[in-house]
């Protein structure tokens, strides 16, 4: 093909503008479906697990006749698992194994302070009791999803996990299947969409109500997760996937341009921007996407990602491109230049850092062990991947001994009184006595 993608300079008179139009991404109007989705939610509060059943026929097209129906069956995974090809199995465990080994090193760990009056302050870190993961199912199905969610929350050390997922036509991915199986999933349903979340936050007659919702989904599922943000607590609101490349002179054009359509291919949604001083690369590149797209499964959902949301810009300097790309903060950042770790420190905001030129994006997705459950849309200026803290609370311990109260008990006193809190001066007062 003749086409090339969409290039813009720093050096254009209306660089600014083309910036700012590239920020906007794939933005999702919530606005349009909270009414929608405010409904499903009352509904499912209202009727549980018969609305559960109503909006079944409606999205997925069937409709379950029992209860027991919902459920997923342990046998079902378990024999998902058994059935799988040695070599496909084997990807599975070494998957689970880097995942779990990656965050257990994330696991934070309760403290006490001891002060020489005798005062103890602390924190207590525990999990919380129930976690509920919800795994995409609609448009295609993600086994590697399941693994991301449910593993931090093992490692955390939840002792009950729910898991929600789609069975469009009441039918299951037999690869996601096998994944529960490995990651001893009990209680799985086949619900999906704005209804699961609605289930999981407040329960019904066949779902547990859970402390936290996590995972990725589509714009009435966000929806949700941000409406019952209050009831659970949820990881993000996380929207179409992106990546952004930093890449120099050295860098293979091959590889950014294959890189760049790997998040292409996801959604025609998705954003892929690469950023380079240098022109020849974003030359080769622009040509080289093309080539690829000739060659795609999923060419037609790629191309429409590239044309709409995809774009090269050629900047002055990598200082300037670092700039470029902080003010995106891409939900993938791949570092395509000669020593990219000399650039790392300039690096502020990003989902996933991919470092070098042997470090693709999908490696981080699958089998790296770093979570592949990232900020979006620039939220990654706030946000961080999802992780074991997102299955675990913090509490606070405070000891005061009489000599340590007799120290600060006045002066918190006087702060009390300032405030015109008069029972919280005297409890503090009475002590000191």
């Amino acid at each position: 093909m003749k086409e090339n993608m969409k290039q813009i300079k720093t050096t254009d008179k209306n660089f600014k503008q083309e910036f700012e139009e590239l920020l906007k991404r794939g933005h999702m109007d919530m606005d349009n479906v909270s009414k929608i989705v405010l409904d499903i939610i009352s509904e499912i509060k209202k009727d549980g697990n018969e609305a559960l059943k109503k909006h079944i026929g409606k999205f997925d097209m069937w409709i379950p006749s029992r209860d027991e129906e919902l459920q997923i069956s342990c046998e079902s995974m378990e024999k998902a698992y058994d059935e799988l090809d040695y070599e496909l199995k084997n990807a599975l465990q070494l998957a689970y194994d880097r995942i779990k080994a990656y965050h257990q090193k994330q696991k934070p760990t309760s403290w006490l302070d001891y002060e020489e009056n005798g005062n103890i302050l602390g924190q207590k870190v525990t999990p919380v009791d129930r976690a509920g993961l919800y795994i995409p199912g609609g448009k295609a199905a993600y086994p590697s999803s399941l693994l991301m969610n449910a593993i931090p929350a093992i490692v955390a050390g939840v002792k009950e996990i729910v898991v929600c997922t789609p069975a469009p036509c009441n039918e299951l991915n037999s690869l996601l299947l096998a994944a529960m199986h490995l990651c001893g999933i009990k209680k799985a349903y086949r619900v999906g969409g704005a209804s699961a979340i609605a289930a999981m936050a407040y329960g019904t007659q066949t779902i547990s109500k859970v402390d936290v919702i996590t995972g990725p989904g589509n714009i009435f599922v966000a929806t949700a997760k941000k409406l019952v943000f209050g009831e659970v607590n949820i990881d993000m609101i996380a929207g179409p996937s992106e990546i952004g490349i930093l890449a120099d002179e050295s860098a293979d054009c091959n590889f950014l341009a294959i890189d760049l359509l790997s998040q292409a291919e996801h959604d025609e949604m998705a954003s892929s921007i690469l950023i380079t001083p240098s022109q020849r690369i974003a030359d080769e590149t622009s040509k080289k996407v093309y080539e690829w797209l000739e060659k795609l499964n999923r060419k037609e959902i790629a191309m429409a990602s590239i044309k709409e949301r995809g774009a090269i810009i050629v900047t002055r300097d990598m200082d300037e491109a670092l700039e470029l790309m902080n003010g995106i903060a891409p939900e993938h950042l791949e570092v395509m230049t000669e020593y990219p770790f000399d650039l790392l420190p300039k690096i502020k905001h990003a989902g996933a850092i991919f470092m070098g030129r042997y470090t693709p994006e999908p490696i981080g997705d699958y089998i790296a062990g770093p979570n592949h459950t990232l900020p979006t849309g620039g939220t990654a200026k706030f946000y961080s991947p999802l992780g074991v803290e997102n299955f675990m609370k913090k509490s606070s311990i405070i000891s005061m001994s009489q000599e340590g109260i007799k120290e600060i008990g006045r002066a918190c006193a006087l702060l009390a009184k300032t405030e015109g809190l008069g029972a919280h001066e005297a409890s503090v007062l009475e002590r000191l006595k």
